[in-house]
């Protein structure tokens, strides 16, 4: 994600930019009967892999941003059934005290979670994701967004400080002004490169199995292992 929990598509014939980011995942309805026009075909992935297998790393590239999606959405729908036991006046969407981190060889899910609601999210997930409902692969909590803050801000508070002249009220009032319109532009920015760069439909993962274990830092999580399908 990789969403924190505290730590925190595909292309369509290479057609990055056409955005809707206008509608509210919650107003839209999308099943595989309606689908953006921009939603990737399933075989798209595949057919790329099969073309450009000699470039080293691509599988994996690939592997990860379908990975990344999935994980996405699975916080998205344990969210969503936390909401559906009662504690909607705690939980409005997105459930902060689940997180993920994703690899290539699946993803750590963080806090508490029954395994049976974890392997039912998780295939829902992939089903809605692959039924159309994109905006299921981005999430606020990615790190991807916070990527692109950083790098937001650091470019317009370099601009600011080459383009207005060296005098610190000048120099103090410019890098306000950087900061805040990075703080605007970052949360769009940010779901843009989830969209286009990070995520992908998963549309050729099968779940292998889920684990109760330990990542590499020592923290508890399940970590649900992957497989590339054709």
């Amino acid at each position: 994600m990789n969403t924190s929990a505290s730590f925190q598509g595909d292309w369509s014939s290479f057609e990055f930019f056409n955005f809707d980011l206008t509608t509210p995942m919650s107003e839209k309805v999308l099943t595989s009967e309606y689908q953006p026009l921009d939603f990737p075909q399933p075989t798209q992935d595949a057919d790329l892999l099969r073309q450009l297998s000699f470039i080293p790393g691509l599988k994996e590239i690939l592997m990860i941003r379908q990975v990344h999606a999935l994980e996405h959405a699975t916080v998205w729908v344990l969210s969503e059934s936390k909401n559906a036991t009662g504690e909607s006046a705690k939980v409005q969407g997105d459930n902060e005290l689940l997180g993920g981190l994703s690899t290539e060889q699946g993803f750590y899910l963080y806090g508490e979670v029954n395994i049976s609601d974890l392997r039912r999210a998780i295939a829902l997930a992939q089903h809605r994701l692959t039924s159309g409902e994109w905006d299921l692969a981005i999430h606020p909590r990615c790190g991807t967004n916070l990527s692109v803050a950083m790098l937001l801000t650091a470019g317009l508070a370099i601009s600011v400080h080459l383009l207005l002249p060296f005098r610190p009220i000048e120099q103090l009032i410019g890098l306000g002004l950087a900061a805040t319109t990075a703080a605007e532009l970052s949360p769009d920015l940010g779901s843009m490169a989830q969209r286009y760069l990070t995520t992908a439909i998963p549309f050729n993962l099968a779940v292998e199995n889920i684990t109760r274990t330990r990542d590499v830092w020592g923290r508890d999580a399940h970590f649900v292992k992957v497989g590339w399908q054709e």
